[in-house]
């Protein structure tokens, strides 16, 4: 009768450890991975920032696309509850606008903020400051061939030349990409050709395409020694940087981070294109991990102790 009363006694204990561990968790905030070194290096920075200032815990996921991650950001039962974007993707690709859409007097960011806090409930917070537009470039001894200065000097020599990018590119989410580039400068190149995000710049140090496109923030132009063509009839529009908040997150974390939203602009203004040049090329051509990079420019900027 002892041994019984022991054994059901160690059961009842062991049910109560096992809740009592399960009950401990805090709040938390969840992310996704980005599928490049600028996305990575941003939400790890939101989560040091966020774990130094706050009693919230952060969580980042597996890689995923920003289409997708901005749909589990805004579904009815979320799974992601903050995400970088920039504000000519919340235009083009999550609102389906155009930059002539933008109503005279005021500029896409803020007319980008509005609608999508409109339609969504999607706060999109300050800009970080890096303008991440789209680029066309070319390997220099393609530029230095065909004397290639402009986007519109490919026009008369397009057909001569492969044109390859990420699958992403030339997919027909938004309208920042291959098809309506292509018809808005009168383009025909030879071919195009998808490639993995991750073998692009290879592919293109190989000769397998002469003309992509790129990222203006992104440290593997340097050492692919790409030549960044003007966009001299402005079809790409700014990509200024900013950080999603999902709808409800601030109230739900109230007691936890009342502070949230200062915490997270505090990233805001603290990043220019040359910096974010310097963090991407530190992490894609040097190979330093994305947290040691992300944590040595924090601390550096005052941002976490």
């Amino acid at each position: 009768m002892k041994k019984i009363l022991a054994l059901a006694l160690s059961a009842v204990l062991m049910t109560s450890v096992l809740t009592g561990c399960s009950g401990d968790s805090g709040p938390e905030i969840t992310l996704y991975d980005g599928i490049n070194s600028e996305m990575q290096l941003i939400h790890k920075m939101v989560e040091l920032v966020v774990e130094d200032k706050t009693d919230v815990e952060v969580t980042i996921k597996d890689q995923m696309s920003a289409v997708n991650m901005f749909r589990e950001l805004t579904r009815e039962d979320p799974s992601c509850d903050i995400m970088n974007s920039y504000d000519g993707t919340v235009l083009t690709t999550f609102l389906k606008q155009d930059p002539s859409d933008v109503p005279e007097g005021q500029t896409l960011y803020e007319y980008a903020k509005a609608q999508i806090m409109e339609q969504y409930g999607v706060d999109m917070l300050d800009q970080l400051g890096i303008n991440n537009t789209y680029c066309i470039a070319v390997p220099q001894s393609i530029a230095d061939q065909y004397g290639l200065e402009t986007i519109s000097d490919l026009i008369p020599v397009a057909g001569e030349l492969r044109f390859g990018a990420e699958h992403e590119f030339f997919t027909e989410e938004g309208t920042m990409k291959y098809t309506p580039f292509t018809q808005f400068y009168g383009l025909n190149f030879k071919e195009k050709i998808p490639v993995d995000i991750n073998l692009k710049y290879a592919a293109v140090e190989n000769g397998n395409f002469d003309v992509t496109v790129v990222y203006t923030t992104d440290g593997l132009n340097r050492k692919a020694n790409l030549k960044v063509l003007e966009d001299d009839q402005n079809f790409f529009p700014e990509y200024n940087g900013a950080l999603l908040v999902r709808e409800g997150l601030y109230d739900e974390l109230a007691d936890a981070a009342p502070n949230l939203k200062d915490v997270l602009n505090s990233l805001s203004g603290t990043l220019t294109n040359e910096k974010m040049t310097d963090l991407t090329y530190a992490v894609d051509v040097e190979g330093r991990t994305v947290e040691e990079v992300a944590r040595e420019f924090l601390t550096e900027s005052g941002l976490i102790g």
